[in-house]
């Protein structure tokens, strides 16, 4: 058994010495081969975090109705006009006979219908009337994971920031106008930042 350990040790040395002759450089397996040592080795919640927006579990009607409302800010930071879909003919062929409204819009889902509501409350200069979205709920529901995920998706950098670590009104108001006005360092590819304040229920109150 000693001969067999022995025999086996010296093996490796070799398969070691000549592997490292033949690369001295670290490739771009060893880089991966080291980023999956350093996922195994991170916690279980963030290595299994969500990265997009297919990988997301929480409620689907919620994703889409704060995705819709993050996509109607593409007119006024993106400057991009909202492509107008085209009626299909094989609607048109299939409605040969005239419904009241009310009746077409009792067989919309609830997204559609809050997709609608949505797009028609927009000010003069094509904003959203709700300028800012709340997302309230338990613990551990995954709503920091999904607005990071769905900023991420809409083309934003998301900057985040705990409104339970500033405990005076002045404080918060520095670090809200900071992450507002601070701009990416990534020159011609840079995003415009989607602020994500975290615990806004420990916000400190103006006495």
């Amino acid at each position: 058994r000693r001969r067999v350990l022995e025999a086996s040790q010296q093996l490796t040395e070799v398969i070691n010495s000549e592997t490292s002759a033949e690369s001295p450089e670290p490739s771009g397996d060893a880089e991966l081969a080291d980023e999956e040592e350093s996922a195994w080795h991170c916690l279980w919640v963030d290595k299994f975090t969500p990265r997009r927006y297919m990988e997301l579990l929480s409620d689907d009607y919620t994703n889409r109705c704060l995705l819709k409302w993050l996509k109607l800010w593409d007119t006024v930071v993106f400057g991009k006009e909202k492509a107008v879909k085209k009626a299909k003919p094989s609607t048109e062929a299939r409605a040969p006979f005239n419904q009241p409204k009310e009746q077409q819009n009792k067989w919309k889902t609830k997204v559609q219908l809050t997709e609608e509501i949505l797009e028609a409350e927009l000010d003069q200069h094509k904003r959203p009337k709700y300028k800012v979205a709340l997302l309230c709920g338990p613990p551990g529901l995954g709503k920091t994971t999904l607005a990071h995920v769905i900023a991420k998706h809409a083309g934003y950098n998301a900057v985040e920031m705990n409104a339970s670590d500033d405990r005076s009104p002045e404080v918060f108001k520095t670090r809200i106008e900071a992450a507002t006005q601070m701009k990416s360092v990534l020159g011609a590819n840079e995003k415009p930042n989607c602020l994500i304040i975290d615990e806004i229920d420990g916000a400190p109150a103006v006495s």
